[in-house]
């Protein structure tokens, strides 16, 4: 009877120690904006679009002002954030769009692994919502990548609700009006325009919203339902430890908004904005909201909240700010790469903490990663950055940054710059900046430095000649 008892015992307190261990490792909630510029939230100094809640993260934790993404559009960039690589070291270079989305090898490489695996393989739960974007055929689905379970859709981007819906104001892109002519042209809530030059792509085409690989009918507005699905895994996760992914599409393309955030922003005479600011402020209320949930669930102090663009904003289709930079989607400049990115983990990083060194999305593998006790893979590109936010560790956490994507090219390494827009044409198109004096990379220092220049030249010649071809 007594080593019965000593038995049960011994059995209660391994249980209580690993109910312990389960739950001191911290929850991971990434938050990925979709095309959201570098200075669009009231953190990043835009007052005209109130974001408390994306803010919040900023002042309860670190906001980084040099922060990059690896690659200036999303799917790539993507690829990057998932595997903590330089995604040109397998091949990932372009962004399939539309029916390319479902080649057999447009999506990211089953031989990569991702932070969701990464993650899955140290006992977490592992959760996507929203935008996959890295294949759309069955071997490259979220669910064989690491992820447990799956809400959302497969390529670069859909409909938040559908056209007809009286609550929802919609602009959309077209090369003629329904009248014939150009310019901009409305009919009850829907607004078309030819500025741009083309139609709105088909988003939805072989592109259903799925739970798992199952099409669903989906009758909330887009960023509701993402919200309301995160706000779920969190509760029938709570009591493990739990990797969520939350892959908003705002605010990308189409530009659609919900009536009751156009009427917040009535004031804003240009109808493209009002929209855009509805989308956003729809996002930033919905991370309120999954924030909110973790804190309901006790949770919030031992979860590591990340924020991040997955590239800077499409400016003439969104009018996406991203001043002071120079640039914006699809472009090495800074507004290309150069993102909002913040991260908040209570008591552990410094509440309202600014770090000034650049740092990379491919960081984000690596920090997580170490702080849940997981194997890391030992080929990343990214480190691993809390040493430096806590002061452990001094100097900057990159030797250099890099970038390449169909003849643009970039390396960065401490204020200098070198980019070129067409780096197969000729040496003509390189460019040296200095960030630290000039942010907004307007002077071209490269006839003035050239010996500067000779010497980051030769540096993206080693790095660059670790790459790959593109694999499509």
């Amino acid at each position: 009877m007594k080593s019965k008892k000593m038995i049960i015992t011994l059995l209660t307190g391994l249980l209580v120690s690993c109910t312990f261990f389960a739950q001191s490792r911290p929850n991971i909630v990434l938050l990925i904006a979709d095309d959201l510029g570098y200075g669009e939230l009231g953190c990043q100094g835009n007052a005209q679009i109130p974001t408390p809640n994306i803010d919040g993260i900023a002042s309860n934790g670190v906001r980084f002002e040099a922060g990059y993404v690896s690659a200036p559009n999303c799917s790539p960039s993507r690829a990057g954030i998932l595997t903590g690589k330089f995604q040109t070291r397998f091949g990932y270079e372009n962004n399939p769009i539309g029916h390319k989305n479902e080649y057999p090898n447009h999506g990211l490489p089953t031989n990569q692994k991702t932070m969701a695996n990464v993650l899955h393989d140290s006992g977490y739960a592992t959760g996507l919502v929203g935008k996959w974007h890295l294949g759309g055929v069955a071997d490259f689905h979220p669910e064989r990548r690491g992820f447990d379970e799956f809400f959302g859709f497969m390529h670069e981007g859909h409909s938040f609700a559908y056209p007809a819906w009286n609550n929802v104001t919609t602009m959309y892109r077209r090369k003629v009006l329904p009248d014939g002519t150009k310019g901009r042209w409305t009919d009850r809530n829907t607004t078309y325009y030819t500025s741009m030059g083309y139609d709105e792509p088909p988003y939805d085409a072989d592109n259903p919203i799925m739970r798992s690989s199952q099409p669903v009918q989906e009758a909330s507005y887009l960023t509701d339902a993402f919200t309301r699905e995160a706000i779920s895994f969190i509760e029938r996760k709570k009591n493990q430890p739990f990797f969520l992914e939350v892959a908003f599409n705002a605010v990308h393309s189409p530009l659609q908004a919900k009536n009751e955030d156009m009427n917040t922003f009535a004031h804003i005479e240009d109808i493209q904005r009002r929209i855009f600011a509805g989308m956003l402020s729809s996002m930033d209320q919905g991370i309120g909201k999954i924030i909110q949930k973790l804190k309901d669930s006790g949770l919030y102090d031992n979860t590591i909240i990340i924020f991040i663009s997955d590239n800077g904003g499409p400016t003439k289709e969104l009018t996406s700010s991203n001043l002071p930079l120079r640039g914006e989607k699809g472009q090495m400049y800074e507004g290309g790469i150069r993102i909002p990115f913040m991260m908040q983990w209570n008591g552990k990083i410094l509440a309202g903490t600014v770090y000034d060194k650049p740092v990379i999305s491919l960081d984000i593998l690596p920090t997580v990663a170490t702080i849940a006790g997981a194997t890391i893979p030992q080929d990343l590109d990214g480190v691993d950055i809390m040493p430096y936010l806590t002061g452990d560790k001094s100097g900057e956490p990159h030797e250099y940054l890099y970038w390449r994507q169909n003849g643009k090219t970039a390396i960065r390494m401490g204020d200098w710059k070198i980019v070129s827009q067409g780096f197969n044409k000729s040496n003509s198109d390189w460019e040296l900046f200095n960030l630290e004096n000039d942010l907004s990379e307007t002077i071209n220092l490269k006839q003035q430095h050239p010996q500067k220049f000779k010497e980051f030249f030769n540096k993206w010649k080693e790095v660059n000649g670790q790459m790959i071809k593109p694999l499509f």
